[in-house]
């Protein structure tokens, strides 16, 4: 195996080096960690073929929990419904939150803010 910058690894086709996420991003989103200053290429290549496998198992999960069966589709309500109710994803709740109307919100918010009154004046 020979030895090439790591500009030019980045421009190899997907296929060649066996992931599809661009080396170079994960690369980037590493190397924002204040504690990471040299990268290995190994642990690059690793660490971007890691994600992908979760994200695909993400992907998959949720389709199969949420009803991408019926739609054969995945949507983000079916990404959010695993991320609250399977036990493997529970870590993703705040990023992958259900989506809710601002009117609902805004329903909640008033209960809450009466709930607080209530206690306040007992």
């Amino acid at each position: 195996m020979s030895q090439s910058s790591p500009d030019k690894e980045d421009q190899a086709p997907a296929s060649k080096k066996g992931v599809s996420l661009p080396i170079s991003r994960v690369r980037l989103i590493m190397k924002s960690s204040p504690d990471v200053s040299n990268i290995n290429q190994e642990a690059l290549f690793l660490t971007t073929k890691a994600t992908e496998m979760f994200v695909q198992h993400l992907a998959l999960s949720s389709f199969n929990n949420g009803r991408g069966k019926e739609s054969k589709s995945l949507s983000y309500s079916d990404l959010a419904d695993a991320a609250e109710e399977m036990e493997t994803f529970q870590f993703l709740a705040d990023i992958l939150p259900k989506k809710i109307l601002a009117r609902d919100y805004l329903k909640s918010l008033e209960q809450i803010r009466e709930e607080e009154a209530e206690e306040a004046d007992l």
